[in-house]
C-alpha cells in the first residue's frame, strides 16, 4: 500500500466532519474524467508517505478530528487495506471509505469487520454497455451491482455519486442509476471539472450549467428522497 497524498484537515470531503484524508495509489478503473491521474496511472513514480507520520499526525490531533477518509484511486485494491484501517480505528476517530464498488467481497469483509462508519461509492453511469465507457475499462456491473446491495444492506451511513460528465451522464442515466440505488440514504451529484481530466479530448466539454444539474436532481428523487448537487 502507498500514501499518495495526505490532506490534514479538510471539511468538504466528510460532510458535517472535521477529516483529515488520505490518498492511496493505484486504481483499476481508467475514468476518462478522473482528476486524479496521477495517483491512478504514474503511482509507481510517485513517492510515498510514511505511514507513520500519518498515524501520528492523526493520533496527535484528535482533539479536533473527527474522522479519516481514506480514498484513492481504488483503496480497496490494497489487500493490507483492513490492517491500516484497523489502525486508524485503534486512534478513536471514524473512518469513511471512497470506493468505485468493483471489489464487492472486499468490500463486504472491511464493513462486517465493523473497519469503517460510512462508504460512499462512485456509480459513473447505468448499469449496462455505458458502463465501460465511463470507467475505462471493462468493468463488471454485476460486481458494482453486488457492492451497491452490501452497503444499502449494511445499514451503515452511505452515499452514492455520479460524476455529471455530459458524454457519460444523461438523464436516462442518472434515473437508471437512482433506481439501481433506490433504498439508498443518499445520492449526490457531483458537477463535472473539465480541469486536469485523464483524457484531455475532456478539457474542452463544457460542463452542465446549473440548471441541467437542478433537472437531474429532479429526476433523481423519483427514486431517492436525499439527493443534492456538489460542486455549483
Amino acid at each position: 500500500m502507498k500514501i499518495a497524498g495526505f490532506i490534514k484537515t479538510t471539511l468538504l470531503d466528510w460532510d458535517g466532519m472535521v477529516a483529515c484524508t488520505v490518498y492511496l495509489a493505484g486504481c483499476n478503473f481508467r475514468c476518462p474524467y478522473c482528476h486524479n491521474g496521477s495517483i491512478v496511472c504514474d503511482s509507481d513514480e510517485i513517492e510515498s508517505i510514511d505511514e507513520e507520520s500519518v498515524l501520528n499526525y492523526i493520533e496527535e490531533n484528535t482533539d479536533f478530528i473527527d474522522g479519516v477518509v481514506v480514498s484513492g484511486g481504488e483503496p480497496l485494491i490494497n489487500a493490507d487495506l483492513p490492517e491500516f484501517l484497523k489502525r486508524i480505528r485503534a486512534l478513536g476517530v471514524k473512518v469513511k471509505l471512497d470506493t468505485n464498488g468493483s471489489f464487492p467481497g472486499r468490500l463486504d469483509d472491511i464493513i462486517g469487520a465493523g473497519l469503517v462508519d460510512m462508504v460512499a461509492m462512485d456509480v459513473k453511469s447505468s448499469l449496462n454497455e455505458r458502463y465501460g465507457a465511463a470507467a475505462g475499462v471493462n468493468a463488471d456491473v454485476n460486481d458494482i451491482r453486488k457492492s451497491i446491495g452490501i452497503i444499502i444492506a449494511s445499514g451503515i451511513d452511505h452515499e452514492f455519486r455520479t460524476t455529471a460528465v455530459p458524454v457519460f451522464v444523461k438523464d436516462d442515466d442518472i434515473r437508471n442509476i437512482t433506481k439501481a440505488v433506490k433504498g439508498c440514504k443518499k445520492y449526490r451529484i457531483h458537477q463535472f471539472r473539465n480541469k486536469r481530466t485523464m483524457d484531455d479530448s475532456l478539457s474542452v466539454l463544457d460542463p452542465y450549467p446549473e440548471s441541467k444539474l437542478t433537472e437531474m436532481a429532479e429526476t433523481a428523487k423519483e427514486h431517492v428522497n436525499d439527493v443534492k448537487i456538489r460542486g455549483i
